[in-house]
């Protein structure tokens, strides 16, 4: 459950509660008593109070997080939900499905590495604690660079770009003008293609460690700093750090 719904929730049953000690502390409002207009009062105060109860909390129990913020973006849901969001610019359209394929992939890789990690060591060792360390790591560097790209495609103005294509054909402006909004829109494009590209990079890593990991009954601790896989993925945080 998200944050935000969780506040509200609270929000809500805290106001309940509060409503309820005003009018009965405050006002003096009885259920049962002499007067009966405080009585009546009481009485439909509570029911009042439970039906704001029930349809309140449905309502935002049932609400589903079909919305998100690209910066709130925590884990695969949130990446999925952002991304089908993000449909509906041609242009990008394609890459997107791209994108969805990739954190299928990347999800089920990682689970499948700690659930060999987990056959072969215990949790609580150093082996498993570096290995865990590195593949939250890369997970991290993942998901930032779909934010990166979702932010991109987000700030792309396709109606302007549909306008330039035209403009293009129509020799609507000079070269030099023409040149320089291509060279804007290109820089999109670039970006997003080398962005799916180290995500792409980051998934053949994680499967070549998930094959190494399953080669070796065991792994000592001074080992995996040394792993040919480990040092690759390394190298490639490193360089996706542009993307953050």
């Amino acid at each position: 459950m998200k944050p935000k719904k969780i506040l509200k929730l609270a929000a809500l049953n805290i106001g309940i509660v509060l409503f309820n000690i005003i009018l009965f502390g405050v006002v003096g409002i009885q259920l049962n008593g002499a007067d009966a207009l405080r009585t009546a009062a009481g009485g439909a105060a509570i029911f009042l109070s439970i039906s704001f109860f029930l349809y309140g909390n449905y309502t935002l129990l049932s609400q589903n997080d079909t919305q998100i913020n690209i910066n709130e973006i925590d884990d695969y849901r949130d990446c999925i939900i952002a991304l089908n969001q993000s449909y509906g610019k041609k242009a990008f359209d394609e890459s997107i499905t791209t994108i969805k394929e990739q954190v299928e992939r990347f999800k089920k890789k990682k689970e499948k590495i700690f659930e060999i990690l987990g056959q072969k060591f215990d949790v609580i060792d150093k082996v498993y604690e570096k290995f865990k360390t590195t593949i939250f790591d890369v997970e991290y560097v993942f998901l930032s660079n779909i934010k990166a790209i979702l932010n991109k495609i987000n700030a792309f103005d396709e109606e302007d770009y549909e306008r330039l294509c035209r403009d293009i054909s129509q020799k609507k402006f000079s070269d030099e003008v023409i040149a320089s909004k291509k060279n804007i829109y290109k820089e999109y494009f670039i970006f997003v293609k080398n962005a799916i590209e180290d995500n792409e990079e980051i998934i053949i890593k994680l499967d070549a460690l998930l094959l190494e990991i399953s080669k070796h009954s065991t792994i000592e601790a001074g080992e995996i700093e040394n792993m040919k896989e480990i040092k690759e993925m390394d190298e490639l945080i490193k360089k996706s750090r542009y993307y953050i």
